[in-house]
């Protein structure tokens, strides 16, 4: 006699698992607008290529004789998968069972599954819904007491965030542990309308008495969004990126992953781009103006620099006067870090220099070669930079670079002053760096401070206005960029059309730095 009776039992749990909270419960998934957690897995991999782990875990319930007549699925899945054709730790959590609370066995799977991506060094990808294996209030009166709150999984959280690429998914209003598991992570998600995040949600909030509301929230998903939708933490740095539906949320999470390395150590990998190295693009001859306060598009010098398609935009909505994100030079992977003069004139404010220092980390972690296109006229000056702290943000980005070490090539497209203008590259290293002819650099713009400088000349002239214009005239010479290459305080002045071509050859002696020379394409 065979095991067909044991293994028809386990083909009846594993069919009481996939109907997860059961019919009315996915339906009800499937009428906000949300997909389950199981089409989300289909989703976010390659077809065919999940294989669940645990199952069968869940909540077990029996008859007076002993005799299984139902479960309750932990509201958690995860398993072994591949994106890309490369292997990945990929969960879900199911927001049919109890909004995803910690019930029936989510705490050991959720330390199995980060235990697994740190001990096999595989990236990890969460899809986090409902309070992610947070408690509930149900819960207490379930196990018939309360406990002093801890994570033990946190440590492996911990590990990850040193050892593997993080990805999270913010899937539907998401607090508590769930909240926590979205900020822990290298790239975030949110989809517009459908994800919100909160330390506690509006019941809550307002059982405490806090004053929060906006008076224009008049029903439960305005609240929702009022409180902590897309819109508020896109835009304050806790989650990186803001999409339009779960299918784009996938899609991103796919191509961010195809930048990384499995895990820290492993050279990410070179892909054929059908780009020439040696592609030199007239329009960049143009694209700087030659009036000092006029703008221009940085993120159209991206698209012309780097290899075409490739510039993978990380944060666009927080920190606006730098640009980060992923790009491909010859094919080669490299983080860019570039200026944005059509928001505050490039200058760091706190929020910036956040978010560099952020992204130089990760770039430095991945060991991922950095590009800074530089246009920066400085720090952000005045009052609220001062309350908002700006110096000791922009000093910790500051720091960050001169950390850094991995190989940094610097563009110099047009303004570099002050701190934040040095900031730019190690100054204490080789410094890899080609400027264009309009850069403009120096301690302090000279508008900022001639009229100080040469107030008493100014004065003493019988026309102060034509003298203002000939000290004008005077320091123009002297701030000529071939001024300072004449003492090498600039490397090399460059044809802003040869910058492809040179970043190009970065990125190969970059990569051969590395002895990746013969990273798996």
């Amino acid at each position: 006699m065979g095991w067909e009776r044991e293994l028809e039992e386990l083909r009846h749990r594993e069919a009481l698992a996939e109907a997860m909270g059961g019919p009315d419960k996915v339906a009800r998934q499937h009428g906000r607008g949300k997909l389950d957690a199981r089409a989300r897995l289909a989703g976010l991999v390659d077809p065919g290529s999940f294989r669940e782990i645990g199952k069968i875990a869940g909540k077990g319930s029996y008859d007076a004789e002993g005799n299984l007549t139902g479960v309750l699925p932990a509201p958690f899945l995860f398993g072994k998968a591949t994106i890309n054709g490369r292997p990945v730790v990929a969960t879900a959590d199911d927001f049919t069972i109890r909004g995803g609370a910690a019930d029936a066995g989510i705490g050991r799977k959720m330390e199995q599954a980060e235990k697994m991506a740190h001990e096999l060094k595989l990236p990890i990808v969460r899809m986090i819904d409902g309070t992610g294996g947070g408690g509930s209030v149900k819960t207490l009166e379930m196990i018939g007491a309360t406990y002093i709150p801890a994570v033990h999984m946190w440590g492996e959280v911990v590990k990850n965030l040193d050892t593997v690429p993080v990805v999270a998914l913010a899937l539907g209003p998401t607090a508590g542990l769930g909240a926590a598991r979205i900020a822990a992570s290298h790239y975030s998600i949110m989809v517009k309308g459908l994800s919100q995040i909160f330390a506690a949600g509006p019941a809550v909030v307002d059982a405490m008495g806090t004053a929060w509301k906006d008076e224009g929230s008049a029903n439960h998903e305005e609240a929702k969004e009022a409180l902590g939708g897309s819109a508020i933490h896109t835009r304050n740095g806790v989650v990186d990126d803001e999409v339009g539906s779960e299918a784009e949320a996938f899609a991103r999470a796919r191509h961010f992953l195809s930048f990384m390395p499995e895990y820290v150590g492993q050279p990410a990998r070179r892909v054929e781009t059908g780009d020439p190295a040696d592609r030199r693009e007239e329009a960049l001859l143009s694209l700087v103006p030659r009036g000092d306060k006029e703008v221009y598009s940085m993120r159209r010098a991206m698209d012309l620099v780097f290899d075409k398609g490739t510039v993978f935009e990380i944060g666009r909505m927080w920190g606006r006067a730098a640009i980060t994100a992923l790009a491909r030079l010859d094919g080669w992977p490299v983080m860019v870090l570039a200026s944005d003069p059509s928001f505050l004139g490039g200058s760091w404010d706190a929020k910036t220099s956040e978010k560099v220092e952020r992204f130089v980390k990760l770039a430095d972690l991945f060991r991922l070669p950095i590009v800074h296109l530089v246009d920066n006229p400085g720090f952000m000056i005045g009052r609220e930079a001062e309350i908002a702290g700006t110096i000791r943000y922009g000093v910790q980005a500051m720091n960050a670079i001169y950390k850094a070490s991995v190989p940094l090539a610097s563009v110099v497209m047009r303004r570099a002053y002050g701190i934040a203008g040095s900031a730019m590259s190690n100054a204490d290293t080789y410094q890899y760096r080609y400027c264009w002819p309009s850069g403009d650099w120096g301690s302090l713009p000279i508008a900022g401070g001639l009229e100080v400088a040469y107030k008493s000349e100014i004065e003493a002239a019988a026309d102060p206005e034509a003298e203002l214009e000939a000290i004008r005239a005077r320091l123009a010479k002297v701030t000529s960029p071939f001024r300072s290459a004449e003492r090498f305080n600039v490397e090399d002045i460059i044809d802003p059309r040869d910058t492809r071509p040179l970043l190009c050859e970065f990125a190969e002696l970059a990569w051969r730095r590395r002895g990746a020379d013969q990273a798996p394409r």
